[in-house]
């Protein structure tokens, strides 16, 4: 079976993550799509198979006679996706020989542009697999996990040698909270990589260090009409301080290396007021420049508008993983072979985001990032092509064959 055709599969069983809910999954119905992987598993000979409590699937495969020494190595991809465009049925939709222009999704009224993915054009002539425009299409994150689950199909079909293998499929990865009950002994790996890139041929190793800064401010309110000197706007004082930081530092206009800061919401009235933001940035050294500039405003507020006005609480999520991955480079050496193996670009770039990854590396399993061919994540424009999810599976069998050797 191809990927692609289990990606249509996998993507009608709907998994988003509960942002409001700290329980391990956060979601039941992520439990769907583990039964549905570990029953898979079986019937692809795969004997050591477990579904925990947790929702995570682990499955070892043992290495080919003779290569029980070689390195143990592990692929992940995560079975949730996030919550936003979920409402609806999903319906994925397939443009054969895809013409590599602006393309309308469905009857939602939203149009895949190229201007806004200037990508496109380097799709045409390929299989194109979008939403109907309603929902997410939930490439990410399982391209992955149908490329893995390939990878497996393959392994066995085609008599391939192999050390001994470990596969995972994780819960909450978009909240950022799976990988806190990974249980990296049970997994029993040496190295891993997570399939949860973009383009196929992606390797990744350096990500955001990132956290989540929440302001709240407490205001003054009484009657409009006998305000003056008294009141305190909480809303305007929240808009206060989003003014106060660096407007060409958004999403919108950075990239690559460049750090960010990202309000997610802002709510309230006159009484109460609360933003939210998330804080990237890859420099170590930036990012905590960054959290100071939080601080020196949550400061400056309270100056002005009196003690107690404004509370900023910060968390962190997770670090980059760069200085891990950096002490065994040759899980970076070993996929640019595969990639060019399979006849793929290898392209080293930086994560603007951060995978289960992230927190694995610093918890004892170093685990770069892998491309699985798709683009567009987290809205009603995710899209991947059925040749770009071949030549990441591709990608994937090559390097099992480079561990094995």
């Amino acid at each position: 079976m191809k990927a692609y055709e289990r990606l249509l599969r996998y993507v009608t069983i709907k998994t988003p993550c509960d942002e409001g809910c700290d329980a391990t999954p956060s979601s039941k119905a992520q439990f769907e799509l583990a039964k549905v992987l570990y029953d898979e598993l079986k019937a692809l000979g795969v004997e050591d198979v477990t579904l925990t409590d947790h929702c995570f699937v682990y499955a070892k495969i043992p290495a080919t006679k003779g290569l029980e020494n070689k390195t143990k190595i592990g692929f992940i991809a995560h079975m949730d996706t996030v919550p936003e465009f979920c409402e609806n049925e999903i319906r994925p939709v397939i443009t054969e020989n895809y013409n590599g222009e602006d393309l309308p999704l469905g009857t939602s009224g939203r149009v895949l542009r190229v201007k806004d993915f200037p990508h496109l054009p380097s799709l045409k002539g390929r299989t194109l697999i979008t939403s109907d425009g309603t929902t997410i299409l939930g490439v990410d994150d399982k391209a992955g996990i149908s490329e893995i689950m390939t990878m497996v199909e393959r392994l066995k079909e085609e008599n391939i040698a192999h050390g001994p293998l470990r596969i995972a499929f994780t819960p909450d990865e978009e909240k950022g909270t799976g990988a806190n009950s990974f249980d990296i002994d049970f997994f029993d790996a040496d190295y891993a990589y997570t399939l949860d890139g973009d383009t196929e041929g992606e390797i990744q190793y350096q990500n955001f260090n990132a956290c989540e800064a929440i302001f709240e401010v407490n205001g003054v309110n009484v009657h409009p009409g006998s305000a003056k000197d008294v009141m305190i706007n909480a809303v305007l004082v929240a808009c206060e301080i989003n003014n106060m930081l660096p407007g060409c530092e958004t999403p919108r206009h950075t990239s690559e290396y460049e750090g960010f800061y990202h309000l997610l919401s802002i709510h309230g009235d006159e009484g109460f007021a609360k933003s939210e933001y998330i804080i990237r940035d890859h420099d170590e050294h930036s990012f905590a420049a960054r959290k100071a500039t939080l601080r020196h405003i949550e400061k400056i507020m309270n100056e002005t508008w009196g003690e107690g006005t404004v509370k900023l609480t910060i968390n962190d999520e997770y670090r980059n993983m760069e200085c891990i991955v950096e002490q065994c480079m040759q899980l970076i050496e070993n996929a640019k072979e595969a990639a060019k193996e399979v006849g793929i670009e290898p392209l080293v770039c930086p994560i603007r985001g951060g995978t289960d990854g992230c927190k694995l590396s610093f918890r004892g399993l170093p685990c770069p990032n892998l491309g699985v061919g798709g683009h567009g994540y987290h809205g009603p424009y995710e899209h991947a092509t059925a040749e770009g999810m071949d030549k990441a599976t591709d990608m994937t069998v090559a390097l099992v064959k480079i561990f094995a050797k």
